[in-house]
């Protein structure tokens, strides 16, 4: 296991922020830690990252004890935190020099990270000019620079526009097909795009922990779909088995299906039939929001 937690509590004072959590993060999977605010993400994180030590239980981390093992553990981890710490007054490759001169790794290990995270055409600037992405992109590059196996990523789209959602969001999908990946957020939207796992936390106790595929309704579907032009709502309601159409914005819009087959290719053959473009198409997973509400709205 690359990640493994048991039994893990912790007291700030009288306010316990985890009650006895366990759970176990397999090699290569890309897993999403979801709660509202104030539900105990943060801690985890902290600890497994050795930041802080639990008040009971254990977590290890690539086989590492996180409390007589720390200095191992955060050899082995990669770690972007919710608020990312960097100099502003450091060009992108010299703050990597100094990471890697601290991680002991060759010089060439910063121009391999700088293509991976799409950093080359903002390379010669210096922190201070970047936009939220490509700050991002530049603690994830830190966090890649000595080749961790984990990758601890603390609410890595806190703050970003739309098009920064979308490139972080591919970016943290590609590293994820080599290393495993555990990311704290509470927009569900993230998991969803992302992940292939979700653990739910309220109140400091595990209460979901689900494959997304298969938390997909079975009688209820919706489709989410881009055309190239704008497409009367009356007309998508004449597709078979619709039972909602919501214009999202623009040429986006929302489709539910009542139904459990795949509708992708209904959606695919209107556009086609009607000489529409689809520009983007995906299959939501309407289960994981509302089990969200239910388990943490009381």
């Amino acid at each position: 296991m690359s990640i493994s937690v048991s039994n893990i509590s912790k007291f700030y004072n009288d306010q316990k922020a985890l009650n006895s959590i366990s759970f176990e993060v397999k090699q290569g999977e890309i897993v999403g830690f979801l709660g509202p605010n104030g539900a105990g993400k943060s801690t985890m994180m902290k600890i497994l990252t050795t930041y802080i030590e639990p008040s009971e239980g254990n977590a290890l981390v690539n086989s590492f004890d996180t409390q007589s093992e720390a200095t191992k553990v955060q050899r082995s981890i990669g770690y972007l935190p919710e608020h990312n710490p960097l100099y502003d007054d450091m060009y992108i490759r010299e703050y990597l020099l100094f990471n890697a001169k601290i991680y002991k790794v060759s010089k060439s290990r910063i121009e391999e990270v700088i293509k991976l995270t799409g950093l080359t055409p903002e390379a010669n600037k210096k922190i201070d000019q970047l936009s939220k992405g490509y700050r991002q992109r530049v603690g994830l590059a830190c966090a890649l620079l000595h080749d961790p196996k984990v990758l601890i990523l603390d609410e890595p789209t806190t703050g970003l526009d739309p098009n920064q959602l979308i490139d972080i969001r591919e970016l943290i999908k590609s590293i994820g097909k080599e290393k495993t990946v555990f990311l704290s957020t509470h927009i569900m939207q993230e998991v969803e795009a992302m992940c292939d796992r979700v653990i739910i936390i309220n109140k400091g106790e595990i209460v979901a922990d689900k494959i997304l595929n298969e938390m997909a309704d079975e009688t209820e579907q919706i489709i989410e779909v881009e055309f190239d032009y704008r497409v009367e709502e009356a007309f998508l309601l004449k597709l078979p088995n619709v039972s909602k159409v919501k214009n999202i914005f623009d040429f986006s819009y929302q489709i539910t299906f009542d139904t459990k087959v795949d509708m992708r290719p209904i959606v695919f053959d209107f556009a086609h039939d009607n000489q529409l473009k689809i520009l983007q198409l995906s299959r939501k997973n309407k289960s994981l929001e509302s089990l969200f509400i239910e388990l943490t709205s009381s």
